[in-house]
């Protein structure tokens, strides 16, 4: 009989990509994992898992398998819940957020949205967000919307630039625009968690700017903070901008982000207003 830990065990390994760290996860050791791997294939009478020394891929039945083993998951939590005694008119919300949102506007979106729901939030990049959307792990996400994604279930927050982000007392502070060739001496701060990491190297580049790192981070606020005090300069979302900072355009570094809210089907039509209220007060916090 296939068993929760069986599920749980399956789901650990698919999310994190390997035995290893969804051992470490779940708090057992990777032996007693992979027995649970194999006894799960044996129940189920097909190969789940294709594993070799540096990846691991899901089998035809593995992938056929996976959203019956999110749907059970689900089951088992419902059922965790069931006892619970909760008012009709508190339903739970997980919602998927993108790494690189400006801190103002998640808090308060979620001052929003906290009165009315169980709130769950969900960080991830746009892709992996994506994929829990579509499998039923989140309700609704924040992220990036692709040119052609419009219509029912998808709410546009904000269409912005990426700029440059000098500290406020820096010589070019006050310039406006400058061209890529006079940012080659400047030393410069990478935001790892840039959605356009790579198209802003190949930018930079094609100009023959090949600046000195000071500092690499996941961390937007780390960044952005390193910025006004004066350890470099970086790339940046216009809404990432923080005081000490000032926006810079770099000629022909025109790439702009689409931020919205793609929801689950026929989830945002029951939370409109809630849904209407919080995202009003998500886009005032940017605007301020």
């Amino acid at each position: 009989m296939i068993k929760r830990s069986h599920v749980r065990q399956f789901l650990a390994v698919v999310d994190a990509g390997s035995f290893t760290q969804a051992a470490a996860r779940m708090r057992v050791t990777q032996p007693t994992l992979s027995l649970g791997i194999a006894e799960l294939e044996r129940l189920v009478g097909a190969q789940l898992i294709v594993r070799d020394r540096r990846h691991l891929r899901l089998t035809e039945a593995g992938g056929r398998f996976l959203p019956l083993a999110r749907e059970l998951e689900r089951k088992f939590a419902e059922a965790d819940r069931f006892g619970e005694v909760r008012g009709t008119d508190w339903p739970e919300l997980k919602l998927g957020l993108i790494k690189t949102l400006p801190g103002r506007a998640v808090q308060a979106l979620v001052r929003a949205l906290n009165p009315h729901c169980s709130l769950e939030l969900v960080e991830g990049t746009d892709s992996e967000l994506r994929a829990a959307l579509s499998d039923g792990r989140l309700q609704a996400m924040i992220g990036l919307l692709r040119p052609d994604e419009a219509g029912e279930g998808v709410t546009v927050l904000l269409d912005e630039p990426y700029t440059m982000l000098v500290p406020a007392a820096h010589p070019l502070a006050g310039r406006g625009e400058v061209a890529p060739e006079e940012l080659a001496a400047e030393v410069m701060i990478a935001r790892r968690s840039c959605e356009i990491l790579d198209q802003t190297s190949r930018f930079f580049t094609r100009h023959q700017v090949r600046p000195r790192f000071s500092l690499r981070s996941e961390s937007d606020e780390r960044c952005l903070q390193m910025v006004a005090a004066g350890l470099g300069i970086t790339t940046a979302p216009a809404s990432l901008q923080q005081e000490g900072t000032v926006p810079l355009r770099v000629t022909g570094y025109d790439f702009r982000r689409r931020l919205g809210l793609r929801a689950a089907p026929g989830y945002e039509a029951s939370w409109a207003a809630r849904l209407e209220h919080a995202l009003a007060a998500f886009r005032a916090a940017i605007a301020d």
